[in-house]
C-alpha cells in the first residue's frame, strides 16, 4: 500500500480527493521513511554522492527526522 493510499484510507477520503494538493499548497508534506530518506539523500548527498539511492544512513536519518517531527507535533497539540 502506498503512503497516499494509506492516508486516503485512514482519512476515509474518496479516491479522487484533492486533499494532497491542498496540503501541499498549505506548505505541508506527507512523508514516510521511504520518501524522507529519498529527500535526505537528494538534499544532503546530491549529485556528489558515491551512491545512487538512499543508503542505510539516509534511512536512519529519515527515521530520526520523522520521530522528531512526531514529537514536535505532539508537544504542540498539548500546549
Amino acid at each position: 500500500m502506498t503512503m497516499r493510499d494509506a492516508l486516503v484510507q485512514a482519512m476515509h477520503l474518496p479516491g479522487d480527493s484533492d486533499t494532497f494538493r491542498q496540503l501541499q499548497e498549505s506548505g505541508l508534506a506527507i512523508a514516510d521513511e521511504d520518501t524522507m530518506s529519498r529527500a535526505i539523500h537528494d538534499v544532503y548527498c546530491g549529485i556528489t554522492a558515491d551512491h545512487e539511492h538512499p543508503n542505510e544512513k539516509d534511512h536512519a536519518q529519515a527515521r530520526a527526522m520523522i520521530d522528531a517531527l512526531q514529537k514536535a507535533a505532539a508537544s504542540q497539540s498539548q500546549a
